[in-house]
Protein backbone atom coordinates (compact mmCIF):
# COMPACT_ATOMS: atom_id res chain seq x y z
CA UNK A 1 0.00 0.00 0.00
CA UNK A 2 1.62 3.75 -0.81
CA UNK A 3 1.94 5.49 1.55
CA UNK A 4 1.44 9.54 1.95
CA UNK A 5 5.15 9.95 -0.10
CA UNK A 6 4.25 6.94 -2.14
CA UNK A 7 4.43 6.21 -5.57
CA UNK A 8 4.00 8.90 -8.05
CA UNK A 9 1.22 9.44 -9.66
CA UNK A 10 0.91 9.12 -13.24
CA UNK A 11 -0.02 11.77 -16.12
CA UNK A 12 -3.55 9.55 -16.64
CA UNK A 13 -4.01 9.38 -12.97
CA UNK A 14 -3.58 13.30 -12.61
CA UNK A 15 -5.87 13.57 -15.43
CA UNK A 16 -8.26 11.29 -13.81
CA UNK A 17 -8.16 13.38 -10.80
CA UNK A 18 -8.62 16.52 -12.41
CA UNK A 19 -11.14 15.00 -14.08
CA UNK A 20 -13.30 14.07 -11.23
CA UNK A 21 -12.63 17.39 -9.64
CA UNK A 22 -13.73 19.41 -12.64
CA UNK A 23 -17.36 17.83 -11.48
CA UNK A 24 -19.15 20.90 -11.04
CA UNK A 25 -21.19 19.23 -7.63
CA UNK A 26 -17.36 18.25 -6.55
CA UNK A 27 -16.24 21.67 -7.09
CA UNK A 28 -18.90 23.29 -4.74
CA UNK A 29 -18.50 20.76 -2.50
CA UNK A 30 -14.94 21.25 -1.76
CA UNK A 31 -15.87 25.35 -1.63
CA UNK A 32 -18.03 24.67 0.97
CA UNK A 33 -16.47 23.23 3.47
CA UNK A 34 -13.32 23.24 5.30
CA UNK A 35 -13.43 19.32 6.64
CA UNK A 36 -13.31 17.56 3.38
CA UNK A 37 -12.39 13.79 4.02
CA UNK A 38 -15.46 12.44 2.90
CA UNK A 39 -15.42 14.67 -0.28
CA UNK A 40 -11.89 13.25 -1.12
CA UNK A 41 -13.49 9.68 -0.38
CA UNK A 42 -15.46 10.03 -3.35
CA UNK A 43 -13.21 11.11 -5.41
CA UNK A 44 -11.14 8.31 -4.78
CA UNK A 45 -14.06 5.41 -5.31
CA UNK A 46 -14.55 7.28 -8.50
CA UNK A 47 -11.13 7.30 -9.14
CA UNK A 48 -11.60 3.16 -8.88
CA UNK A 49 -14.35 3.50 -11.87
CA UNK A 50 -11.07 4.11 -13.90
CA UNK A 51 -8.81 1.52 -12.50
CA UNK A 52 -6.80 4.03 -9.83
CA UNK A 53 -6.27 2.71 -6.50
CA UNK A 54 -5.77 5.79 -4.41
CA UNK A 55 -7.08 6.49 -1.36
CA UNK A 56 -8.55 10.00 -0.01
CA UNK A 57 -5.60 11.04 1.64
CA UNK A 58 -3.28 10.41 -1.37
CA UNK A 59 -6.01 12.47 -3.22
CA UNK A 60 -6.41 15.22 -0.82
CA UNK A 61 -2.53 15.58 -1.39
CA UNK A 62 -2.60 15.53 -4.94
CA UNK A 63 -5.24 18.16 -4.94
CA UNK A 64 -3.46 20.24 -2.92
CA UNK A 65 -0.09 20.66 -4.31
CA UNK A 66 -2.04 20.95 -7.85
CA UNK A 67 -3.88 23.78 -5.82
CA UNK A 68 -0.88 25.54 -4.92
CA UNK A 69 1.61 24.96 -7.69
CA UNK A 70 -1.13 26.58 -9.75
CA UNK A 71 -1.87 29.85 -7.25
CA UNK A 72 2.02 29.96 -7.72
CA UNK A 73 2.29 29.73 -11.14
CA UNK A 74 -0.82 31.99 -11.76
CA UNK A 75 0.44 34.76 -9.83
CA UNK A 76 3.74 34.55 -11.58
CA UNK A 77 1.88 35.35 -14.46
CA UNK A 78 -0.38 37.84 -12.96
CA UNK A 79 3.08 40.00 -12.19
CA UNK A 80 4.72 39.85 -15.43
CA UNK A 81 6.85 36.40 -15.09
CA UNK A 82 6.22 34.33 -17.95
CA UNK A 83 9.00 31.86 -16.77
CA UNK A 84 6.71 29.83 -14.83
CA UNK A 85 4.29 26.88 -16.27
CA UNK A 86 3.24 23.60 -15.01
CA UNK A 87 1.63 20.72 -16.50
CA UNK A 88 -2.18 20.73 -16.31
CA UNK A 89 -2.13 24.50 -15.70
CA UNK A 90 -5.09 25.53 -18.85
CA UNK A 91 -7.00 22.54 -16.95
CA UNK A 92 -6.55 23.98 -13.59
CA UNK A 93 -7.16 27.14 -14.79
CA UNK A 94 -10.74 26.06 -15.92
CA UNK A 95 -11.63 24.78 -12.78
CA UNK A 96 -9.22 27.77 -10.24
CA UNK A 97 -9.82 30.49 -12.99
CA UNK A 98 -12.61 31.70 -11.33
CA UNK A 99 -11.98 31.40 -7.18
CA UNK A 100 -8.69 33.93 -7.98
CA UNK A 101 -11.71 36.59 -9.39
CA UNK A 102 -13.51 35.70 -5.52
CA UNK A 103 -10.00 36.96 -3.51
CA UNK A 104 -10.03 40.12 -5.97
CA UNK A 105 -13.45 41.24 -5.63
CA UNK A 106 -12.97 40.66 -1.89
CA UNK A 107 -11.17 43.48 -1.55
CA UNK A 108 -13.38 45.67 -3.27
CA UNK A 109 -15.70 44.46 -0.83
CA UNK A 110 -18.43 44.89 -3.63
CA UNK A 111 -20.57 41.50 -3.68
CA UNK A 112 -22.78 42.33 -6.55
CA UNK A 113 -20.67 41.11 -9.53
CA UNK A 114 -20.27 37.63 -7.55
CA UNK A 115 -22.28 34.79 -8.46
CA UNK A 116 -24.25 33.98 -5.44
CA UNK A 117 -23.09 31.09 -4.61
CA UNK A 118 -20.23 32.87 -3.78
CA UNK A 119 -21.51 34.78 -0.82
CA UNK A 120 -23.49 32.00 -0.05
CA UNK A 121 -20.60 29.68 0.82
CA UNK A 122 -18.35 32.35 2.45
CA UNK A 123 -21.65 32.77 4.95
CA UNK A 124 -21.45 29.47 5.65
CA UNK A 125 -17.94 28.91 6.83
CA UNK A 126 -18.41 32.50 8.89
CA UNK A 127 -21.15 30.62 10.38
CA UNK A 128 -19.57 27.45 11.54
CA UNK A 129 -16.55 29.05 13.38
Amino acid sequence: VANEGGKHWTVNEVRALICVWSDKNIQQQLERTVRNKRIFEQVAARLQKFGIDRDWKQCRTKYKNLKHEYKSVKSAQDSGSTSRSMKFFNELDAILGHSTMEQASKSDNDESERPPEWTDAKSEKDSIG
